[in-house]
């Protein structure tokens, strides 16, 4: 029976390991997907450097052309833009 209580123990291990570290990551990580995917023209971000702005154009090539002030735009890829500084930021907006 010792082995096998060794194995149970290993077992319900690797099962809150991963319930409580790998599930949420690969969760946090498809939404981040779904969000960069599902940016449009004029949404308000801001990059994972703390750059904020507004998307100005889409590009074919994964990147977008992002206003951070009237007149000056920045190319940056999609991967750049941080979904919960975004969120944070159009949260703050919405409730002033």
């Amino acid at each position: 029976m010792g082995s096998m209580g060794t194995l149970i123990f290993f077992g319900g291990m690797i099962l809150v390991m991963w319930l409580f570290m790998i599930r949420p990551q690969t969760k946090k990580a498809k939404a981040q997907k779904t969000f960069i995917d599902n940016l449009r023209e004029g949404d308000k971000v801001v990059s994972i450097a703390g750059i904020h702005g507004k998307v100005k154009k889409i590009n074919d090539n994964g990147t977008l052309q992002v206003e951070v002030s009237p007149g000056t735009f920045f190319t940056m890829e999609r991967s750049a833009i941080s979904m919960e500084y975004t969120n944070a930021q159009n949260k703050a907006a919405e409730t002033k």
